[in-house]
């Protein structure tokens, strides 16, 4: 456990000493912010319209889904963005140790692989629920001066969280196998990226294998979450799908300690 602990101390101290990580959390930040603006903008103007032609014609507005028609699409450009920036976080995990020549130390550390595994992935995960929790503050204005449903705020940065262990995964991984950390966020990005054009893919192939590609595929898993909905199934997706990227970034440390 003290190696585990060791080793996401010092993830979380390289992180903030370099520009990287302030850098990724402002501008995921940022451009989350001008997509709530956007988005909020576009429903408060659709809002006013509503009001004003029910009381032309005298008649009762419909409700407006605040839900619906603006956290749903944030969330929804939120797992995008993630997909670009998240990459950038994990690809110095084990390509800069490799460039640098401290990987052999980490070998011959008394701290075990799984422990150094589970310990990057765990601050690379910390990160990124920073960049979430600031992101709150958009749902706290709306809570304030609107009356959005709490439970889709929530079951959406769960969504949101276990989107980023996939991410996170799989970016430890193609980090684990190169010491250039460009081609690391590259693969990891185009790996990611593949697996949310599935869905799409489908449309083009038969109903048997559509159903097959839109199970496999990330962002149809999300769509649930974003909506409110919970089920077991997406989470066993995500959970599973997170575990099968830090297992093979273990057995990649294992063939790298043999060769050392």
């Amino acid at each position: 456990m003290r190696g585990y602990l060791a080793i996401v101390q010092k993830e979380l101290k390289s992180y903030f000493v370099s520009p990287l990580a302030y850098v990724v959390i402002f501008l995921f930040v940022l451009i989350t912010g001008i997509f709530f603006y956007l988005y909020l903008s576009s429903f408060i103007r659709y809002a006013m319209q509503v009001a004003l032609q029910a009381q032309y014609y005298r008649s009762m507005a419909p409700k407006l889904n605040i839900n619906q028609m603006v956290i749903r699409y944030l969330f929804g450009n939120m797992s995008v963005f993630a997909l670009f920036w998240l990459p950038l976080i994990t690809m110095r995990s084990f390509a800069e140790e490799k460039k640098m020549g401290t990987i052999e130390l980490l070998f011959t550390s008394p701290i075990k692989n799984s422990q150094t595994v589970l310990g990057k992935f765990t601050a690379s995960l910390i990160i990124f629920v920073i960049m979430l929790a600031l992101t709150f503050i958009y749902m706290i204005f709306l809570m304030v001066y609107g009356n959005p449903e709490i439970p889709p705020i929530l079951t959406g940065y769960l969504g949101l969280f276990l989107i980023g262990t996939v991410y996170i995964a799989f970016g430890l991984f193609f980090s684990s196998i190169t010491e250039n950390q460009i081609i690391a966020a590259v693969a990891t990005f185009g790996m990611i990226l593949l697996f949310w054009v599935m869905g799409w893919i489908g449309n083009f192939v038969g109903p048997d294998t559509a159903e097959i590609l839109r199970n496999l595929s990330i962002i149809e898993h999300f769509d649930d979450f974003a909506k409110g909905v919970i089920d077991t199934k997406h989470i066993v997706y995500y959970l599973s799908f997170a575990f099968f990227g830090v297992f093979l970034t273990y057995l990649s440390l294992e063939s790298n300690r043999w060769r050392v």
